[in-house]
């Protein structure tokens, strides 16, 4: 039998948990020949990786630092993807084109939705990196107000404002000195990197709103844990990972997995083991 082929590429990579999660939907959907991996590429290898790929190959999905990187090579992208410049997706078709893709901002927007958070008034986003334009793309869809960005440098500020501008979404930027403000917002979404908002959890404040913390690993963070304990909603990394990584088998394999919970089961059991 044939095998059908996908990957996740970025470095590091080891901690991916995309190959149980699609592996998980592959199962479920009976897609015996198809098998999904993960390969260790960077920057300076990814042109020659991509274009040795052959016809068994279906798609890729993309992590740091490879999100740009991954643009010159490819056909097109969609408006999703060009909003903020940004692939994490790239699906292989028949007639040998190389389409990207960003399921990062609609899985951003299911899993708020998932959790009944369909509109707010204003947001708060904590960090300036690529998750935070995908996030600043979802609260384009969501958010009626305006959303205050905390960074930590002017350059960032300017970014911020500049994605704003771009997404039609009112953007302030303020200090990272000021972190502790963000937390009385309705909707709090912290895409930095493991413990950059630790110092922040003993400012939570009672009768919090929603956090959407996209850290899985090490998993609750100490800003979710403070979050919950104050009676606060908590959407983590994990939710956001498994509705983007079903929107992929969608665009990949042209099926839609069932219900999210063997995919989510999957994931809580990889990160129960490490």
């Amino acid at each position: 039998m044939s095998r059908i082929r996908a990957a996740v590429l970025g470095s590091p990579i080891e901690h991916s948990l995309s190959p149980v999660l699609h592996r998980a939907a592959y199962q479920e959907l009976g897609l015996d020949d198809w098998s999904y991996d993960r390969f260790e590429i960077d920057e300076a290898a990814l042109p020659e990786f991509v274009t040795g790929l052959g016809p068994e190959w279906a798609g890729l999905s993309l992590t740091m630092p490879l999100k740009r990187a991954i643009i010159p090579l490819l056909d097109g992208i969609s408006d999703t993807a060009a909003c903020v410049e940004t692939v994490n997706t790239v699906v292989f078709t028949e007639d040998g084109q190389r389409l990207g893709d960003n399921t990062d901002i609609p899985g951003i927007v299911a899993a708020l939705h998932e959790r009944g958070v369909e509109k707010v008034s204003s947001a708060a986003i904590l960090g300036a990196g690529a998750t935070a334009s995908s996030a600043l793309a979802a609260l384009a869809r969501i958010c009626s107000g305006e959303v205050t960005a905390y960074v930590r440098s002017a350059a960032r500020a300017d970014e911020m404002r500049q994605w704003g501008e771009r997404l039609g979404v009112p953007v302030r930027t303020a200090d990272w000195s000021e972190a502790a403000a963000a937390l009385s917002a309705p909707l709090v979404i912290a895409t930095t990197p493991a413990g950059t908002t630790d110092a922040l959890a003993a400012s939570v404040p009672a009768g919090a709103g929603t956090l959407f913390d996209v850290l899985y690993d090490p998993w609750p963070t100490a800003l979710a844990a403070a979050w919950s304990k104050q009676g606060g909603q908590v959407v983590g990394g994990l939710d956001l990972l498994v509705h983007q990584a079903v929107l992929q088998v969608e665009r990949m394999t042209g099926r839609t997995p069932g219900p999210l919970a063997a995919m989510r089961a999957a994931g809580e059991r990889a990160l129960g083991a490490r």
